[in-house]
């Protein structure tokens, strides 16, 4: 299949990038791919390989940085699409509130003036679950209306998120010119790593593995495969229903953390033989949470079930994500594969 459209991708070496990558090539996409540092761009050829990728051809790469607004021009020219995936994440060194927030949007902003200087016809963001469904609890689904309302029980993180995603919007709105915007909103993303970059989402697959988590707090997510979410960045570029929306990433029902637990321990035998098999009451995890920082994270969302809704992205876009199963069981495999935890 071949196509002359160009899509630039922004954060090129990310999680989600390298899989939105490996579906615009299969698609016949030619693609332009960010790095902070061109010295990536051999690794970022390894990871596509290893997802199936076997011609670079239609690949290329351009050094671009969130910071700096004229690099972002550079790399727009000549593309007919954008997928913005570069963000700080909560792996970054951020320490301070500024840190998130003003990269986020300043990257959000340059992108998109880059993306209309460059006559771009649609931008795909991806922004997180982290601007819909925080500073409020629900006791339905959250849906594509629901905004997190920035309070004090919310993280540095979910607030780059939201204020950033806000930023794109009203960027479309007072300067898009005609300039098309989806984006996407995933929740908690798994599924087979390339490299030893991932999700901080993987995070709690690769701790149950290790036995860094020697018994589950009372909480529960919704997660999506990464090979989905990039399925959705590609139907939110393509589809014409997708202009102006956003889309929610998320397979199903909310996973507890026993519910995971269970899931590597029946699919992996003795390989899982570290996993938890109960849960641990909250008022133990605060207790521990007093000398531990990674405990400490987790005390504002114990209790929490955070439900979220898929109903657009497949009504809309026909979206069909794998079963939350599949997903567990290819990112518990590929950290074997890969030999990040000790099994």
């Amino acid at each position: 299949m071949e196509n002359k459209e160009t899509v630039l991708v922004t954060g090129g070496s990310g999680f989600i990038a390298t899989h939105c990558i490996i579906v615009l090539l299969k698609n016949g996409y030619k693609v332009k791919a960010s790095l902070r540092s061109l010295k990536k761009s051999e690794l970022v050829k390894e990871m596509l390989t290893k997802g199936g990728i076997n011609s670079f051809e239609n690949l290329s790469f351009v050094e671009a940085e969130l910071s700096n607004e004229k690099s972002w021009e550079t790399a727009a020219e000549g593309c007919q699409y954008v997928i913005h995936t570069a963000s700080p994440t909560p792996n970054t060194d951020a320490k301070s509130e500024d840190d998130f927030v003003t990269p986020a949007v300043n990257g959000v902003l340059f992108v998109l003036r880059a993306a209309k200087k460059a006559g771009v016809k649609r931008v795909v963001l991806t922004s997180a679950f982290g601007a819909v469904g925080f500073g409020t609890n629900k006791t339905t689904p959250y849906t594509e209306e629901d905004w997190t309302v920035i309070n004090g029980t919310v993280a540095p993180y979910q607030r780059s998120k939201t204020i950033s995603e806000k930023a794109a919007w009203e960027f479309i709105k007072k300067e898009g010119e005609g300039m098309e915007l989806s984006v996407i909103n995933p929740i908690g993303v798994l599924g087979p790593i390339l490299s030893h970059d991932y999700s901080h989402s993987i995070q709690t697959i690769k701790n149950m593995l290790n036995g860094g988590m020697k018994s589950c707090p009372k909480a529960a997510f919704g997660y999506v495969d990464v090979r989905d979410v990039a399925d959705l960045h590609f139907l939110a570029m393509t589809k014409s229903e997708a202009n102006g929306q956003r889309f929610i990433a998320v397979e199903g029902k909310a996973l507890s953390f026993l519910e995971t637990a269970n899931i590597l321990k029946k699919n992996f035998g003795e390989k899982a033989r570290n996993v938890p098999s109960k849960e641990v009451s909250n008022w133990v995890i605060k207790l521990v949470a007093l000398f531990n920082p990674k405990a400490k994270l987790i005390i504002p969302y114990l209790g929490l079930v955070k439900e979220a809704s898929n109903e657009k992205a497949k009504t809309l876009l026909g979206w069909k994500p794998r079963k939350v199963e599949e997903a567990v069981v290819a990112t518990a495999q590929s950290l074997i594969d890969f030999k990040e935890v000790n099994v």
